[in-house]
């Protein structure tokens, strides 16, 4: 039986193209939001989620982080895919007649200098490969779309200028979600942990909740802050540590870690992408 594979956007999305590179062959589920792809998760119609997390040149995708405590998903695995971005438009347009580019706020970002470039004005949309199909709509030789050469292929628009990206080694990270926690045996090998905590409201209290890692030799690798609730006196942070539950090492550090917070929710464990140490 095929696994099911939820993402956000449409066929030739790069979650589309991610979904198909980690697991290839299987049945995709395309998806208008990332909420929308976890709430299939959760709800069993299917089996995993790819979603995208963060950019090597664009920075985090916002809103998904918050999303991560809400779903009850576990994370499983972690992928890292080279992003190239094509220019696409109508069969008979030229580079010189583009006048706006559409396409996801991350992807017109991360091709921001090409763009400014030539005088082409971005305009966000929802989805990279949604924005083909605004293209094909309108049937205006001025208007573009910034997405895969995939997304091209599919709504048949030509590439106008190929791998406008603004740095040669544009990748997005993507988080594998899963209903069920899969936590991979220790071998030795690298891995990384993902958690969200709320430190308690006292003096150096996140010094202080923080310190074990520092102490038992853990390398944090993400440190990241969010209000809770829309006060500014109240906020969660969400990290991630090249560590496996296994090692005493973190077993300390994570009891130092409880004994200064609130709360603490481990989202999941999983081998870390060799694309990392590269």
């Amino acid at each position: 039986m095929k696994l099911k594979i939820a993402y956000q956007g449409v066929p030739g999305a790069y979650s589309h193209i991610a979904s198909m590179r980690v697991y290839p062959g299987q049945e995709y589920l395309p998806c208008d939001t990332f909420e929308k792809a976890m709430d299939l998760v959760q709800s069993g119609t299917a089996d995993l989620a790819m979603i995208p997390v963060e950019n090597s040149n664009a920075g985090r995708v916002s809103d998904v982080h918050f999303l991560l405590p809400q779903t009850g998903l576990h994370i499983i695995g972690e992928f890292f895919l080279r992003v190239e971005h094509q220019l696409l438009g109508l069969r008979d347009a030229r580079l010189e007649d583009i006048k706006t580019a559409s396409s996801h706020p991350q992807a017109l970002a991360q091709c921001s200098e090409f763009l400014k470039q030539h005088f082409i004005v971005p305009m966000a949309r929802i989805d990279t490969a949604k924005s083909c199909q605004d293209v094909v709509d309108f049937q205006d030789k001025s208007k573009a779309a910034v997405a895969s050469k995939l997304a091209g292929e599919i709504y048949g628009l030509k590439v106008l200028a190929a791998n406008i990206e603004n740095t040669a080694n544009n990748t997005t990270r993507f988080l594998i979600m899963s209903k069920e926690t899969a936590i991979p045996k220790y071998d030795g090998g690298e891995y990384i942990t993902s958690f969200i905590f709320k430190a308690k409201n006292i003096p150096a209290a996140l010094y202080k909740a923080l310190g074990g890692f520092a102490t038992n030799g853990i390398n944090l690798t993400k440190l990241e802050s969010y209000l809770l609730n829309g006060k500014f006196v109240s906020a969660q942070f969400y990290v991630e540590i090249e560590a496996h539950p296994e090692q005493q090492s973190f077993r300390n550090a994570m009891e130092e870690l409880r004994f200064f917070s609130e709360s603490v929710h481990v989202l999941g464990t999983y081998a870390a992408d060799r694309y990392r140490y590269i």
